[in-house]
């Protein structure tokens, strides 16, 4: 009931605030690119929290802990955070003032690659039990290899600069992707420091490295 209770207070948190910067930004509840994100964005998360809470509770509390120990990932989250308000508020902003004139096309592509994200993020989670929000070393962790981890180190990662990267085309805002554009530098760091700290503390790690070349895109880095 408790893990229960934390989800629902943090889901709960997370659709009022971006529905706030949404809809007060674009000052109407007629964004409908705006009720299409929310829709695309929470329903599945409820999806999963449900299998998580079902299947794997010890995940979803891993999930639900956002506390860095790393100062460098204090500072990619905080700068996260920041971008991800932007964002928003540009997008809102976007809507009132007619900036932008993004194609329907576009708009369901983009709500196509969203969806694919959540399908293989929850793939990534299937393979892989260790999955905190934090970067760490947990008690009895060994590497995992299989599946998307043998085509890339960080599927993670890449799956979700995807689902980053297509928020501001199903907002129908191309000034809201210049404020996420700064996720890929972001993430590049995020990945650089947890590697290092896998390295030291993760036995085989450095091994999974030489097997594994690409961290974030095959045949690219």
């Amino acid at each position: 009931m408790k893990l229960l209770f934390s989800a629902l207070v943090k889901f709960i948190s997370g659709l009022l605030l971006v529905g706030a910067f949404l809809f007060i930004s674009a000052w109407s509840f007629e964004y409908m690119n705006a009720w299409l994100f929310i829709a695309l964005l929470f329903i599945p998360m409820v999806i999963l929290g449900i299998v998580l809470l079902v299947k794997a509770p010890d995940l979803l509390e891993k999930r639900l802990n956002a506390k860095e120990e790393e100062k460098t990932q204090r500072g990619v989250v905080a700068i996260s955070g920041l971008l991800f308000i932007c964002g928003f508020v540009v997008a809102g902003l976007d809507f009132r003032f007619g900036w932008s004139r993004v194609p329907t096309w576009a708009v369901i592509t983009a709500s196509f690659i969203l969806l694919l994200s959540y399908v293989l993020y929850a793939e990534v989670m299937r393979e892989n039990a260790y999955l905190s929000r934090t970067v760490e070393v947990q008690e009895d962790q060994s590497v995992v290899d299989t599946g998307l981890y043998g085509i890339v180190r960080h599927p993670m990662y890449a799956v979700t600069l995807w689902l980053f990267l297509s928020i501001p085309v199903v907002l129908g805002s191309w000034w809201s992707l210049l404020c996420f554009l700064p996720y890929i530098p972001l993430f590049i760091v995020r990945i650089l420091n947890e590697e290092k700290v896998l390295e030291e503390g993760l036995d085989g790690y450095a091994e999974y490295k030489k097997h594994v070349r690409y961290r974030l895109v095959p045949f690219v880095w």
